[in-house]
């Protein structure tokens, strides 16, 4: 087992399957040593865990789980990419967007959920620059959508 594997078992996480497309776009795009990602939603091997606005229909705390899951579903797209979590030399830039009712001032917190994960994972090559934005509605009323950009080893 990899070291980013049982690092996560020790969390009590595993990877899901990582989730296929839900459009006309491919589930990641290397260029150089950049791999780019799209945008995941809480979904565990296509069953969404978290619908509904963040602050309305779930928790602070229900939204930080889903971001940790999308953050989760991201790494498997990595792992499914290059065969190997061990494939990143740093988080580049997430951008998460949660599904909220006007006025939620709490963004941030919620994605922290994917945040917080990476870090925990990478440690300082964990650390990335982001954005944490509410919108209105998100597919299939997901509480959470994210998306990364990584650099690859070599």
């Amino acid at each position: 087992m990899s070291l980013r594997l049982q690092r996560l078992a020790d969390l009590g996480l595993t990877l899901p399957n990582p989730p296929p497309p839900g459009g006309n776009y491919l589930p990641f795009r290397r260029t150089g040593s950049l791999l780019y990602l799209p945008g995941t939603i809480a979904s565990r091997n296509g069953e969404l865990q978290f619908r509904g606005k963040v602050g309305v229909d779930l928790t602070l705390e229900q939204g930080y789980e889903a971001a940790r899951l999308c953050a989760l579903n991201l790494l498997a797209c990595v792992q499914a990419a290059t065969g190997s979590l061990e494939s990143i030399q740093q988080v580049i830039s997430v951008s998460g967007y949660v599904n909220c009712a006007a006025g939620f001032a709490d963004s941030p917190k919620v994605i922290n959920g994917a945040s917080d994960l990476l870090v925990a994972l990478y440690g300082d090559a964990g650390r990335h620059v982001r954005a944490a934005v509410g919108v209105a509605g998100l597919p299939m009323n997901s509480a959470v959508e994210v998306q990364m950009i990584v650099e690859l080893n070599g």
